[in-house]
């Protein structure tokens, strides 16, 4: 308890703050806790902050000031230190030749007020403020973006996962062991908190983006990408030289993109992350792949894949030789389809390879070779040396040219089940695709047991689904049959404090289409894919759209999620 404490008490009473017993025990309180008058008022909720500053410029004489909404000069600042700053409850505001504004808590120190004019050289000139909002003013000012951190990490509930390196060839070290900084530095808290709660909420990328005026965080979740925290616009530099350093780049090297990989041990499990790095005009773009294990459950049974379409897919992969392609855009669960088909098959009496840019996921058993372009290991080079290994399975993680398609298709008709990814829209295309990039139509007819396309649809949470009306003519237009809208039912996603947005993870939505003997004359005899895809229809094929309809049917997920990964057929 100080002077200024007794004075500010009689304030507070004149001004009909506070009534003379309860300012009496807050005085009490001041020597009990060593805090001073004013912090202790307004943390109770006794007086309103600005109503205190008032009353005491007021009894100044003093202009008021709210610190809370006011940055001082920068020039001011770095003439004015600190620690002085904090020593003495004051905070430099502005500057005007050689007159110096300082908010004061206490402008009746004159000792103090004296000891400032000699030290600065300066006439002060003084503004009324409370010492609780200079206490927190000065580290907003002296160091703003320590401070916004700190707002962020208030704000955020902070996620249970514990983040620590994994290294190969060291024993599990502290996230913050990989720099230089302090442990505390707002950088490392800052990264290690979008890292944490990436894998907290379960999300597929992390993007880092600089705009001209923010920067920017994202996360894909469930297929869609989603704000997340935004730091300071001034911390772009330090998060990407983090991110950088955390992936063995070249943290110097800002004009060209860049790749890189780290392992990160989270409660006990290893998650990958694959970083890329895209100079952008303003500034480096973090692209993080997050390849959590835990998430991915290698189960055909546990895809969501219609009956139909998994006893298509088991028949082919019960094959001793022959080509199941995978076909759908990027992220639409490809690699989830060939890993659980691959462990299916998997027997100690089998050799199985894989080869893949890069390898995502490691799975125990199965011998797997990551391409690495740069030392002229292609998917072709690579494939060719496995052929020598005496493989009995091998996977292959995409088709990109023609010289790999060749060697792949040779291996399906040489004794070897072959399994690959295309990017084309449907099933049936992936077979003309084949054909325009050189492979005689005949050694496809030969080769190809199976082509599956795949997409991946957001579920429904089951706990705050709402049924709705859909009109007759909206459930034709998209393909509902007559006699399924007398019956059907159909949900829109609503949000809860579960699921937030209405969804709750993913499910695979596959178009199998078998390659039989008829199929095979189709394409021998130069058939195009719509020609294809009609008759496989015809035959009890279930496209991409009827597959999401039936689960749109069964309240699996919404209608327009279903527009929106697939098209009308």
């Amino acid at each position: 308890m100080t002077k200024f404490d007794k004075r500010l008490k009689k304030i507070m009473e004149k001004r009909g703050l506070l009534d003379k017993e309860t300012a009496g025990k807050l005085l009490e309180r001041c020597a009990e806790d060593n805090k001073p008058l004013c912090e202790i008022a307004i943390e109770d909720n006794l007086v309103d902050e600005r109503t205190l500053v008032n009353a005491i410029a007021l009894e100044t004489n003093l202009a008021p000031i709210d610190l809370e909404n006011y940055s001082p000069d920068e020039d001011v600042l770095s003439a004015f230190p600190q620690e002085m700053a904090r020593a003495n409850d004051v905070l430099p505001v502005s500057k005007l030749d050689n007159t110096l504004t300082l908010a004061v808590a206490n402008p009746f120190d004159v000792l103090k007020l004296d000891d400032l004019r000699i030290m600065t050289g300066c006439d002060l000139q003084l503004v009324a403020s409370t010492t609780y909002r200079i206490r927190r003013a000065i580290p907003a000012a002296y160091n703003p973006n320590e401070q916004a951190m700190e707002e962020i990490f208030e704000g955020m509930a902070k996620p249970e996962v514990e983040l620590t390196s994994a290294d190969e060839e060291e024993e599990e070290i502290n996230l913050a062991e990989l720099s230089d900084d302090d442990e505390e530095s707002p950088v490392i808290k800052i990264v290690n908190l979008i890292i944490a709660q990436a894998i907290h909420d379960k999300v597929s990328d992390i993007h880092i983006e600089p705009m001209e005026k923010k920067l920017r965080v994202r996360y894909r979740q469930d297929g869609l990408l989603r704000e997340a925290i935004s730091p300071p616009r001034q911390m772009a530099g330090a998060i990407t030289s983090r991110l950088k350093v955390m992936a063995g780049l070249d943290i110097a090297e800002r004009r060209k993109p860049q790749d890189g990989k780290f392992r990160l041990k989270v409660e006990g499990r290893a998650v990958d992350f694959r970083v890329s790095v895209l100079p952008t005009i303003h500034g480096e773009k973090v692209v993080l792949r997050v390849l959590d294990t835990s998430n991915l459950a290698l189960s055909l049974d546990g895809l969501g894949f219609e009956e139909k379409a998994l006893t298509d897919l088991r028949n082919a992969l019960a094959a001793p030789f022959g080509m199941i392609l995978v076909t759908g855009p990027t992220g639409s669960g490809k690699s989830t389809t060939l890993y659980s088909s691959l462990k299916e098959v998997m027997s100690i009496q089998d050799n199985i390879v894989t080869v893949e840019d890069p390898v995502e996921y490691e799975l125990p058993g199965i011998i797997q070779v990551p391409v690495s372009v740069k030392r002229g290991l292609t998917f072709a080079a690579a494939l060719r040396s496995i052929l020598r290994q005496d493989p009995d399975k091998v996977m292959v993680g995409e088709i990109r040219d023609t010289e790999t398609v060749d060697i792949a298709v040779k291996a399906a008709l040489t004794g070897h089940l072959v399994l690959s990814t295309l990017h084309t829209n449907d099933a049936a295309s992936a077979i003309t695709r084949m054909v325009d990039m050189g492979v005689d139509p005949f050694l496809v007819a030969s080769s190809v047991l199976l082509v599956s396309a795949q997409r991946l649809a957001r579920k429904l949470c089951p706990l705050c689904r709402e049924e709705v009306k859909v009109p007759k003519e909206r459930l034709l237009s998209i393909g509902v049959k007559p006699e399924e809208i007398k019956d059907a039912k159909f949900y829109r996603a609503r949000g809860c404090n579960r699921c937030a947005e209405g969804y709750r993870g993913r499910f695979a939505l596959l178009e199998t289409l078998p390659v039989d003997d008829n199929i095979r004359k189709m394409i021998i005899n130069g058939s195009n894919q719509i020609e294809i895809k009609e008759y496989a229809v015809s035959r009890g094929m279930i496209t991409l759209r009827r597959a999401g309809l039936l689960n749109a049917m069964r309240g699996n997920t919404s209608l327009e999620e279903v527009l929106r990964v697939t098209v009308s057929d």
